[in-house]
This record gives C-alpha cells, sequence and structure tokens, in this order.
C-alpha cells in the first residue's frame, strides 16, 4: 500500500481556504503517484523492456507539427514549423530530433531543426477528478493520438468529484480509480479529522496499481503496426 505525505494533513489543519481549494492545481498536495509510477519501468516488474534506456517520467509531449510559411516566396526559406506540445504527468517515450529544410544539403539558413518527446504511453494523475477534468483528458487523449495514433493514454485518480462516464466514447483508454472513493463533501474538506479518517478507510488499492501495470505491460508486448501481416489476418489493422 502506498503511503500518502504528511503535507496533506498540514494543509488541511493550517492551511488557509484559497489554499485548501488550490493545494492540487498549485502542485502543494501529495504528488506520490506522479513520482511512484517512474518506478514501474523497471525490470523486475515489466517483462521485455528495450535495451536501450526509456526516456520515461514527466514530460512536454508532443501532439502536433505544422508549417506555416507566410506565402509562397517563404516556401525557400528556413519552415516555419508551429510545434503544439503538452504537459504529461507520466510518460513513456524517446525525444525524436528532426530538421527540415528546402535545401537537400541542409544549409544552416535554410534549415530549422529541433527536437520533441513522443509519448508513446501518457497518464495524467489527479487528485480529484471531476467532469472538467475528465473534458480535458479526453480532448488531450485525442490531440496525443492526432501526433502518434498507436499512443495510449489513462487517467489515474485518488478521489470522484463526477458521475463515471463511458470512456470508450473519447480518446481515453480508461480511468484508474486508486482509492474506490468519491471526494469529500465540500463542508468536510478543511477538517483535518476527516481528511484522515478518509486516508485510512480508502487506501491506495495494490490491485488497481497492478491491472495499470498489466497495461504497460500488454503495450510493450504488443507489436503496434506491421503491415506485413494485413494479408494474414485479412484486414489493415
Amino acid at each position: 500500500m502506498l503511503k500518502t505525505p504528511h503535507k496533506e494533513k498540514l494543509l488541511a489543519a493550517q492551511g488557509t481556504d484559497f489554499i485548501k481549494r488550490q493545494k492540487g492545481q498549485l502542485k502543494l498536495d501529495n504528488s506520490i503517484l506522479e513520482e511512484f509510477l517512474t518506478y514501474l519501468v523497471n525490470p523486475h516488474i515489466l517483462n521485455n523492456l528495450p535495451k536501450q534506456n526509456l526516456e520515461i517520467g514527466s514530460q512536454t509531449a508532443f501532439m502536433s507539427l505544422s508549417f506555416m510559411p507566410n506565402n509562397v516566396n517563404e516556401l525557400e526559406n528556413k519552415p516555419n514549423i508551429v510545434l503544439k506540445t503538452k504537459d504529461q504527468d507520466f510518460t513513456i517515450g524517446q525525444t525524436i530530433h528532426y530538421r527540415f529544410s528546402p535545401d537537400p544539403h541542409f544549409d544552416k539558413k535554410q534549415t530549422t531543426e529541433g527536437n520533441l518527446f513522443l509519448a508513446v504511453f501518457a497518464t495524467e494523475c489527479k487528485i480529484n477528478y471531476d467532469k472538467t477534468m475528465f473534458q480535458e483528458c479526453a480532448g488531450t487523449a485525442q490531440r496525443l493520438k492526432q501526433g502518434c495514433p498507436i499512443a495510449k493514454y489513462f487517467a489515474l485518480v485518488e478521489y470522484l468529484d463526477m458521475i463515471p462516464e463511458d470512456c470508450r466514447l473519447t480518446e481515453i483508454d480508461n480511468v484508474f480509480l486508486v482509492r474506490h472513493a468519491k471526494r469529500l463533501p465540500f463542508e468536510k474538506r478543511g477538517i483535518l479529522e476527516e481528511v484522515r479518517k478518509q486516508h485510512q478507510n480508502f487506501p491506495i488499492d495494490a490491485e488497481v496499481i497492478w491491472n495499470y501495470v498489466q497495461e504497460i505491460q500488454t503495450f510493450i508486448n504488443a507489436i503496434w503496426y506491421d503491415p506485413e501481416q494485413a494479408l494474414k489476418r485479412g484486414s489493415f489493422i
């Protein structure tokens, strides 16, 4: 069972009304899940990890890349690149380096170069999860998969503050409720004893975490796309 830091109790006991309301958004609340997930990508837990070092953890992930020339004459100049990214709490992926140029020899004056982080597996960690956050995650998952269609996107939630929805209607692959608990009612959120009691009564469920680990394992084991198998399968995918 994972243990949450003591700062949650301190905030509940001493924090101002503003801090109590915004502690999650201000990163003052417990972030143990976000930090803990990096330890799961380990050969003692997961099989068939690639030999090269994967990049894991919190990253600014690639969403889309667009070319935006100002006019037709600009086509022969250094390409104007617009890169859309989004911060993700936990990712598995790799940094990709790129160069674009109308010159085949990549003359520096005509070349745009840079790098992006390609997240093939992403997870958003939330302490309290409401309808607005769910919709935001759905939008993020859609944009992430536009840039990398094989990517997987999950949410790990401690306390639920909405009616559960069927995430199959979105690009979210699943939402894991690690405490099996709803958020405390508004009138109890600032009461230290209520916060402590909720933590004790609804500990983080190791089985839910293990189900999430199995999602990572399945993804690592999978052949994401192999066009050579289309004729054998009788379908493109």
